[in-house]
């Protein structure tokens, strides 16, 4: 992941940072999107949000579902639809995967992260996740609380 943000093509497009809060995140992959060309258009303008949006498994395809990408404003003829399912790149060994994943109790595909690759294609990090219940969220806001406490003591040398 590094190598990732240090390469100067790469380039975040919109981030699920809620999705760390209320999910455990057992395991991400990495995956493609099939896009219209006047989504494609709107990503580049960073016109959308994943927050909302979940991935699910439907008849052996993999499907990003309730993800926002904003209209594209010159596209007059041929606009998308700004909420419509959208198919997911992976290999079918991956699917057999995330399939068997999401049918253990409680485990679900959420999208964390879409953005360019240094190539310049569109791509989706989801995660295998499971929802966190209100003491772990309690646990996560404390210690993230108390590291930031210690950078502050660390900062100031006191």
């Amino acid at each position: 992941m590094a190598k990732e943000k240090t390469d100067p093509n790469y380039k975040v497009i919109a981030e699920n940072r809620r999705a760390r809060f209320d999910y455990a995140i057992e395991d991400d992959l990495e995956c493609g999107i099939m896009l219209q060309g006047s989504e494609v258009k709107s990503l580049r303008e960073k016109n959308s949000n994943i927050a909302e949006s979940y991935a699910s498994v439907e008849d052996g395809e993999l499907w990003l579902i309730n993800g926002y990408i904003a209209p594209y404003e010159q596209a007059k003829t041929w606009k998308h639809e700004e909420r419509r399912k959208r198919k997911l790149l992976v290999s079918k060994k991956e699917m057999s995967r995330l399939w068997t994943a999401t049918q253990r109790k409680g485990m679900t595909l959420v999208p964390l992260v879409l953005y360019f690759n240094h190539k310049g294609l569109a791509k989706l990090k989801i995660g295998i996740a499971k929802g966190k219940q209100n003491h772990d969220k309690r646990d996560s806001e404390a210690k993230r609380d108390w590291g930031r406490q210690q950078q502050r003591l660390l900062r100031h040398g006191e």
